[in-house]
């Protein structure tokens, strides 16, 4: 069999290259180990004043920034978003709901730090101590509902390392429900955005928390202590940090024209470098990129021969819709390969892997997807295909 390569430059000429609709809330996994990235030729350098950074495309997974992004670093108060995956998680298996009143302990109540002011022995429902993690970092809320799913704040602890090793987040290890100081709760810039990504694609019911910018409880109102929210950027979340061994952090989302962008800022100086840096960074990763559908799922690129099958050709298909995060000097060198072998002997089924579709860009690397069969082709009978053999023998002779 030989081998065919179909090169195609990517214009208007081939009909196969649909700009796709794609969702944002769905996302390839985040290319692993980023620790740094170096920027395409043509794209803008950007100076960001954290000692742990990352921004990636939500839609691809892509990383567009990365400066020291698998550093293990104190998370603060940004582990707070593992406690709310785990009790978005209780609430949509029925284990919790939300009017459910939860009573506080005294070891929730005797928590330091940011509280949402809770008394000992009062009841809180389970929607009013969410608002008190999310919008005012309450360790003392963190602890009731911490307590109420793992039955202490220990075994809870353990919980979150088993749910943090099922979402990949590799170098990440926690003692509290809260983030406060423990020389064992670390975790990197990279893995808060594998956690950050989760929470907005398995729970967009619970996703509207992140967005609320106060909350009164108690008598007391206390805004949400995310900077972008108050800014006109789109941003929609997620949870900010800050203790004296990590400094002050973000992880932040926002999404613009259709297209999100994650961010995770950390090591930063006081609360103003932290909005004015993730302000930069974030802006910087919408005018440096774009997010370019490039391949539309089910469409035919080739048509490859067959051996021995009642069709002399078998289509060959895209599986998936391929959309790629690309500076945006870089579209014009896109490029396609569509390689197989051929001819394809018979009996060949839909949905067949026969090939690959590879696509290549200045500055990226190669993105390959399978081509499958487009149609069943069944075998010729018995004695056609002896003829057809012999026929081929005759030739070659």
């Amino acid at each position: 069999m030989k081998k065919a390569a179909l090169v195609l430059v990517f214009s208007l000429l081939f009909p196969f290259l649909v700009l796709a609709q794609t969702d944002a809330g769905q996302a390839d996994p985040i290319a692993p180990k980023p620790e740094s990235v170096t920027l395409p030729a043509g794209v803008a350098p950007v100076d960001v004043g954290a000692k742990e950074a990352i921004l990636i495309e939500a839609a691809t997974g892509t990383v567009l920034y990365a400066k020291d992004a698998d550093t293990k670093m104190a998370p603060s108060s940004m582990s707070k978003m593992l406690t709310m995956y785990l009790v978005f998680e209780a609430l949509k298996n029925d284990k919790l709901k939300m009017d459910t009143e939860l009573a506080t302990s005294e070891h929730a109540w005797k928590q330091e730090g940011s509280r949402m002011f809770l008394n000992v022995g009062q009841p809180a429902k389970a929607q009013d101590l969410i608002r008190g993690v999310i919008v005012q970092s309450g360790n003392d809320a963190a602890v009731v509902l911490a307590e109420s799913l793992g039955g202490s704040e220990e075994s809870f602890a353990l919980m979150m390392n088993e749910k943090a090793k099922a979402l990949g987040m590799v170098n990440s290890h926690f003692m509290n429900a809260t983030g406060l100081p423990d020389p064992q709760n670390y975790s990197t810039a990279h893995d808060l955005a594998i956690l950050a990504l989760a929470l907005i694609r398995d729970f967009p019911d619970f996703y509207h928390f992140f967005s609320e910018t106060e909350f009164s409880f108690n008598n007391i109102k206390q805004g949400n202590r995310n900077p972008l929210l108050y800014r006109s950027m789109n941003v929609d979340g997620l949870k900010t940090g800050h203790t004296d061994e990590g400094g002050f952090g973000l992880t932040a989302s926002a999404i613009r024209d259709g297209r999100r962008l994650i961010m995770v800022l950390n090591g930063m100086t006081d609360m103003q470098a932290r909005a004015d840096e993730s302000a930069k960074l974030l802006d910087w990763g919408y005018r440096e990129f774009s997010l370019y559908p490039v391949v539309k799922k089910d469409t035919a690129v080739a048509q490859a021969k067959v051996w021995l099958g009642t069709a002399v050709a078998v289509p060959l298909m895209t599986t998936e819709d391929v959309t790629l995060s690309l500076p945006r000097n870089a579209r014009a060198g896109l490029k396609a390969v569509v390689s197989y072998n051929e001819p394809i002997p018979a009996p060949i089924t839909l949905g067949q892997p026969l090939g690959k579709i590879t696509i290549t860009a200045p500055g990226m690397e190669p993105r390959e997807s399978v081509l499958a069969a487009g149609a069943d082709v069944p075998q010729i009978g018995f004695f056609a295909r002896v003829a057809a053999k012999l026929d081929l023998l005759l030739h070659k002779s």
